[in-house]
C-alpha cells in the first residue's frame, strides 16, 4: 500500500477507529508512514483532550438537570470595564446534553471565532436573550448594579422561561428563580460560555455602530476600553453622550 493510500483512509476514519487502523501500520519502516502515524495519534490525542474538556463544561447543567430542572441557563455579561457604552448581558438555555464543540470563556477565542460561534448558538439554542443598560443608568446606578440589572433583564426576556440560572461571577440579581453564582464560569459551564458569546459579540456590533457616529474616538477598535489612543481622544475631543461620565471622573 502506498504511502498516499494510507493517508486516505487515515484521513477518511472515524475518530474512534483511527487507533485500530494506525496499529495496522506502526510496523511498517518507512517514513513517510511512520510520520503519518504519529501525526494521527496526536490528533487522536488532542480531540479526546478536548472532548473531555467540552463535556466537563457540561456537568454544572447536568447536576441541576438531575435535581429536576428542565430549563438551565446561562447568564453572563460583557463590557463591565470600558469607559463608553452599555453593559451587555445575555441568557442562553441550551437543549439537554448540547455540546458546541470549539465554545469557550469568549475573551480566550478571537473575533472570527466568536461570531462563528454566535451564529452556531442561535442555532441550537431553546431560548436566548439579550439585554442592555447604557451608560447613563450605569452612572445613575452604578456598575455593578447595572450589570446585574441587564443580567436580570435577559433572564426575563426568555421565551419560554427558565427554571435555574447559572450565573457567571460572584453575585447573582435577584431573579425569582433558582441560581448558583459560578467564578470564571464562562470557561466552565457550557451555557455560561454561550451566553458571555453572545453578550460580547452583541456589545461589540453596538460599539461598531457608536464608531459611525463618533469615528474620531476609535470605538470600532477598543470597543470603549481605555486604550492610550481613546485617551488622547477624550483629552482631545472631549467626551461623547455614550461615556460613562461617573468612570471618567475616576
Amino acid at each position: 500500500m502506498t504511502i498516499d493510500e494510507i493517508k486516505c483512509i487515515l484521513e477518511n476514519a472515524q475518530t474512534e477507529q483511527l487507533p485500530e487502523i494506525w496499529a495496522q501500520f506502526e510496523s511498517d519502516e518507512r517514513v513517510g508512514v511512520k510520520k503519518l502515524v504519529q501525526q494521527y495519534k496526536k490528533l487522536h490525542d488532542k480531540f479526546g483532550k478536548e472532548e473531555a474538556r467540552l463535556r466537563g463544561m457540561m456537568a454544572f447543567e447536568e447536576m441541576y438537570a438531575a435535581r429536576g430542572y428542565a430549563r438551565i441557563c446561562g447568564v453572563d455579561e460583557a463590557g463591565a470595564g470600558p469607559l463608553a457604552g452599555p453593559v451587555a448581558a445575555a441568557a442562553v438555555i441550551l437543549p439537554v446534553g448540547c455540546i458546541i464543540h470549539s465554545i469557550d470563556d469568549s475573551k480566550k477565542l478571537s473575533a472570527k471565532a466568536r461570531e462563528s460561534l454566535y451564529h452556531k448558538i442561535l442555532d441550537v439554542a431553546v431560548a436566548w436573550h439579550i439585554a442592555f443598560v447604557d451608560n447613563d443608568e450605569i452612572d445613575e446606578i452604578n456598575i455593578l448594579q447595572g450589570r446585574l440589572r441587564a443580567m436580570k433583564l435577559a433572564v426575563q426576556g426568555l421565551s419560554p422561561a427558565s427554571d435555574f440560572a447559572l450565573v457567571d461571577g460572584t453575585t447573582s440579581p435577584q431573579l425569582g428563580i433558582g441560581a448558583a453564582v459560578m467564578q470564571g464560569g464562562d470557561g466552565r459551564s457550557m451555557s455560561i460560555a454561550a451566553a458571555s458569546i453572545l453578550a460580547k459579540v452583541a456589545r461589540d456590533k453596538v460599539m461598531q455602530d457608536y464608531h459611525e457616529s463618533y469615528p474620531q474616538y476609535g470605538f470600532e477598535g477598543h470597543k470603549g476600553y481605555g486604550t492610550a489612543q481613546h485617551m488622547a481622544a477624550i483629552e482631545k475631543y472631549g467626551p461623547t453622550p455614550i461615556h460613562r461620565k461617573t468612570f471618567l471622573r475616576g
